[in-house]
């Protein structure tokens, strides 16, 4: 842990805290910056904890990308840099444990890429959400796919093309965040929120998590062939006869994973 330059880690009982750690350049995600996120999540993936915060020091959550390095490339290095970006994405879903974006400040472009990534996400009422590039010239093409796949069409169109920041509780309308509370409360929401969602059987939540992402986007058809043949496979799993023998035998479950 001590060898990342840009990210902070710190165990906490059952869950792991990851907070970006470059106040001065607004937690701008650069090359560097990027592998020490992945590589955060994947060692956080392969622990035993339940459940991962994803936070940034200072005053804003994440400005997006680094346009000091961006700058700095020619076109094979941006989209090196580009998938890099969403290699980390795609890691954050499919570690096992319950992510959970703690939002603060700004969250623009590539920022607001993280949030939308997170499987959960509570704001501080002080947040902003914006795709700026579309008043700029860089438009936000990869920031734009998971928060398409959160708030909707028109609802995208709005922050891509416009790039004006919405307010914590727009968001939260929207669904981008889960939910948008006082500055004060941020913390205590996130600890709520991460609390009941990694109850239950670990090895149950983390197949579940990659199911969910599995099923989203699919036909429904489809989607229902992949969790019928899973939730079927599962009923014989040691937490789900405990969870059943317990229902029915009336007391509290003693989950074996």
């Amino acid at each position: 842990m001590d060898a990342y330059r840009h990210v902070k880690v710190k165990r906490d009982g059952d869950t792991v805290r990851i907070t970006m750690n470059r106040p001065e350049r607004r937690n701008a995600l650069s090359g560097e910056h990027l592998g020490e996120l992945r590589a955060a999540f994947a060692d956080a993936g392969e622990s035993d904890a339940t459940g991962i915060v994803l936070a940034g020091a200072g005053p804003v959550f994440c400005a997006g990308h680094d346009f000091a390095d961006v700058a700095a490339r020619d076109v094979v290095g941006v989209r090196d840099l580009l998938r890099s970006c969403t290699e980390l994405m795609g890691t954050i879903q499919s570690v096992p444990q319950v992510v959970i974006a703690r939002v603060h400040g700004l969250a623009t472009a590539a920022g607001c890429q993280l949030v939308a990534s997170c499987d959960l996400a509570i704001a501080a009422e002080s947040a902003a959400f914006a795709l700026p590039g579309g008043k700029g010239g860089w438009f936000c093409h990869t920031p734009a796919v998971p928060v398409a796949r959160s708030i909707g069409r028109k609802r995208l169109m709005q922050l891509a093309l416009t790039g004006e920041p919405v307010d914590a509780r727009t968001a939260a309308g929207w669904g981008l965040v889960n939910e948008a509370v006082p500055d004060a409360d941020l913390d205590t929401a996130v600890e709520e929120l991460l609390r009941l969602a990694t109850r239950g059987s670990r090895r149950g939540k983390a197949v579940g998590k990659q199911v969910l992402y599995s099923q989203l986007d699919r036909p429904e058809a489809d989607a229902y062939a992949i969790a019928v043949e899973v939730m079927a496979s599962m009923s014989a799993s040691p937490g789900a006869r405990e969870g059943m023998t317990a229902f029915l035998e009336k007391r509290a479950p003693s989950w074996p994973d």
